[in-house]
């Protein structure tokens, strides 16, 4: 599932590609993935321009110049891909936006979707939503005072999306991995030493991951060489059975919550 860093991307990426452009065609191929008819939904949306595109922890907001928001969440399996027809990759297409000879493919949102609202409705769908971790507001201190009346384990509160937005079942695995602490691990049972030391290793985490293109590998576009680009520096996950690429012992896979949590049992206390 994309999280904070694949959705930080493809803003980015979208941003140079569709900023300012008009919308010249809505095409709906599965109506469970919008939230009104399609005629109306097709009416609002066609022939308006996109003025900003912005992330709120693992949505994506598209801004149009009607004061409408498409808000996108992908969910497991969803991704986009931005390109003409002869370019578009050979898989099932739910919504399709064009510009003018290239298109906009939302893909395998069979559990995602792609919401039209007024902006106001938009910050309400939002409002339960944490705090940014890389917002520069969100101190250290601001961390510790919400950490420090959470309890249970510490993969279940990184998953926490009213504790901290944007972070899911790959970068709680590898924050936990760089602070040198099993995500099985009690919070009742973290020192503040320890506790700041996970802040440290969420910003690092989180900033190397938008840095390298998140990681998941599907390109947004033809010639994208950046999308993918953390897959390969991912320390445990989804990395169960193989050396530790820091001290060679096994990875371990357990499940947390029914969610597969992966640690090196050296190198992670």
């Amino acid at each position: 599932m994309p999280e904070l860093p694949e959705m930080e991307n493809y803003k980015n990426l979208l941003k140079v590609k569709l900023m300012n452009e008009v919308i010249t065609d809505v095409q709906i191929n599965r109506e469970k993935s919008i939230n009104i008819h399609p005629d109306l939904f097709k009416k609002t949306v066609q022939n308006q321009k996109i003025i900003d595109i912005k992330r709120r922890g693992k949505h994506l907001l598209f801004q149009l110049q009607n004061e409408q928001t498409l808000l996108l969440h992908l969910m497991l399996g969803g991704w986009m891909f931005f390109g003409t027809d002869s370019e578009k990759p050979d898989r099932t297409i739910q919504v399709r936006l064009s510009f003018g000879q290239k298109h906009l493919y939302f893909i395998g949102l069979r559990l995602g979707y792609l919401h039209l609202y007024h902006q106001n409705q938009t910050e309400e769908k939002l409002a339960d939503l944490g705090p940014e971790p890389l917002n520069p507001e969100f101190t250290i201190n601001e961390f510790l005072n919400r950490i420090g009346s959470k309890h249970g384990r510490l993969k279940t509160t990184l998953l926490d999306q009213s504790f901290i937005a944007g972070i899911g079942n790959c970068y709680s695995a590898e924050i936990c991995f760089h602070t040198g602490i099993r995500p099985t691990r009690d919070i009742d049972d973290m020192n503040e030493e320890a506790r700041g030391k996970l802040y440290n290793s969420m910003q690092l985490i989180l900033q190397d991951g938008i840095k390298y293109g998140g990681y998941m590998d599907n390109p947004v576009f033809k010639g994208d060489m950046l999308t993918g680009g953390f897959n390969d520096r991912c320390q445990v996950y989804d990395r169960e059975g193989q050396p530790c690429k820091r001290c060679r012992t096994t990875i371990v896979m357990e499940l947390i919550s029914s969610r597969k949590t992966y640690y090196c049992p050296n190198c992670q206390k």
